[in-house]
């Protein structure tokens, strides 16, 4: 809770200057940012060592997840890819004043060379077909995406699988009733 609390000031914090999340969500960031990243946890598969989080902003929901693991699974390693630099900038400031240790990639996701990671994550960045995209060459084939979509995420799957297949698991989100968390596996292309 420390460390969350530590990251939902330096938020406040720099938000005004660089626009981490929408400004009308900071009176309910801890429900709208923190408690929608802390749900992914449950999701990670005992087994899973490496998380890359693609268009990360503000650090949601992979920095959020970083501070999960630090203490519960330490040989946890969390990557974050932002192309904006100042959003990469509040990343690494976060991670050294909270001791959270993440690798913070300050480039296109397109542009990104790491090996793929057991879980890929996106949250707010593009429609479910391009996050496929983004995500193809960078989970491991056995790993999973996880994206949490808001109300048109029925839309986005059938869009999405005129070009995939994958296997689906879709729960509702904790911190809004008409979202949903999707679990993808087995990804290719149709």
């Amino acid at each position: 809770m420390d460390r969350l609390d530590g990251y939902a000031a330096l938020l406040e914090k720099w938000n005004p200057k660089i626009n981490l999340v929408a400004p009308s969500t900071i009176p309910n960031l801890w429900t709208r940012h923190l408690l929608d990243s802390v749900q992914l946890w449950d999701k990670v598969p005992k087994n899973a060592e490496s998380w890359t989080d693609l268009g990360s902003g503000g650090g949601f929901p992979g920095l959020v997840i970083a501070m999960l693991a630090k203490d519960i699974r330490p040989n946890f390693h969390v990557t974050l890819v932002e192309s904006d630099q100042r959003k990469a900038t509040f990343m690494r400031s976060v991670s050294r004043e909270t001791n959270t240790p993440v690798t913070v990639l300050a480039e296109r996701i397109e542009a990104v060379a790491i090996e793929p990671a057991d879980i890929v994550s996106a949250r707010a960045l593009a429609p479910l077909s391009k996050l496929l995209d983004y995500a193809s060459g960078l989970v491991k084939p056995e790993g999973i995406a996880l994206f949490p979509k808001g109300v048109n995420h029925e839309a986005e799957l059938a869009d999405a699988l005129a070009n995939w297949t994958f296997t689906l698991q879709k729960e509702p989100s904790q911190s809004n009733p008409d979202s949903a968390i999707l679990c993808i596996g087995d990804l290719s292309r149709a």
